[in-house]
């Protein structure tokens, strides 16, 4: 946000950079994750795009940290599609072994060896945590029980954590991932879902300054239209700063209700930012409709004829999508 519409409307910072937002739902959720992930070999952490997935787990990093009772280690891969067993043994060995200089064996055989007697020097349980794991393969997922078994050969355990999008729950759950679905304990983000209110109140008196109220920065109905229309923290924020700079651009303060209703994107709630909000892309959907993207892309823009549009939505409905 510009410096300029932080000083007409009183802010010290932008809503971008609030920090962490806790609801009894947050509270809760974060000692159910500990305790599975002391407990269990696998646990997802499920959410939509913006609901928060990734501060939850930097939050509960900060958790075990403190209580020390295992070793956090963190694949850090951007690409995560491209991310395969290999890739989750080399994190492994990059946080748990001592030595600086790491050297891992080439032989696959040698490397698991030399795995297991890390764990078992290590002498604490370990969680692995992999963010944006809706993008790992298929085979990557069932490859985890091998990790889990390979730390264990150690005389040591092993817990996985996986966060991704709401596709990730769909996957793990799915008939071919029985190996590995049946095995994982999946808790679901719901964001600020119920308390959206409550969340743009809190970002505002977070960023104001001292003597600055929220009816000084927001019209009580332009709020009530925010927490209707919008779900996550990310919307929030996003549509936050848009409103201010518009209502700058104006000269409004308090910013009213039509330039909120004037920001807030007509088709936020349509069928392809809702189905992209869940982990499903055009490419995504194509592989599971077994059809081509362009018609995925098509439906999407509403040019598809309207017997396959049907045809194609029967399927989503069918496999649990949310549309």
């Amino acid at each position: 946000m510009r410096a300029e519409v932080m000083e007409f409307y009183g802010l010290t910072r932008s809503p971008r950079a609030v920090g962490y937002y806790e609801t009894a739902h947050h509270r809760q959720l974060l000692q159910d994750i500990k305790q599975a992930a002391y407990d269990s070999d696998l646990v997802a952490l499920c959410g939509v795009v913006g609901a928060g997935k990734t501060v939850t787990l930097r939050r509960l990093q900060e958790m075990l940290a403190r209580e020390n009772r295992v070793i956090v280690s963190k694949a850090v891969s951007i690409e995560k599609s491209r991310i395969t067993l290999n890739t989750l043994v080399t994190a492994l060995f990059c946080d748990l072994s001592p030595d600086k200089r790491l050297a891992i064996p080439k032989n696959t055989e040698l490397r698991d060896r030399a795995l297991a007697d890390l764990v078992r020097k290590r002498r604490k349980p370990i969680v692995l945590i992999v963010d944006e794991a809706h993008d790992l393969r298929q085979e990557t997922l069932t490859s985890l029980k091998r990790l889990i078994e390979t730390a264990a050969d150690g005389d040591g355990k092993l817990s996985v954590l996986l966060a991704g999008h709401p596709k990730l729950r769909r996957d793990l759950r799915s008939p071919t991932m029985e190996e590995i679905g049946y095995r994982t304990t999946v808790f679901s983000l719901e964001g600020v879902t119920g308390s959206q209110r409550e969340y743009i109140e809190w970002t505002l008196t977070t960023c104001a300054a001292a003597g600055v109220r929220v009816d000084d920065i927001l019209d009580p109905a332009a709020v009530d239209l925010l927490a209707a229309r919008l779900r996550t923290p990310l919307q929030i924020e996003q549509h936050l700063t848009l409103a201010l700079e518009t209502g700058y651009q104006a000269s409004e303060k308090p910013v009213g209700e039509a330039i909120v209703d004037s920001v807030l994107s007509k088709q936020i709630d349509d069928l392809e930012p809702t189905l992209t909000r869940h982990g499903y892309t055009a490419k995504v959907l194509a592989e599971l409709l077994d059809t081509r993207p362009g018609e995925v892309r098509a439906l999407f823009r509403q040019t598809l004829g309207a017997e396959r549009s049907r045809e194609l939505k029967e399927q989503m409905l069918a496999a649990g999508l949310p549309i």
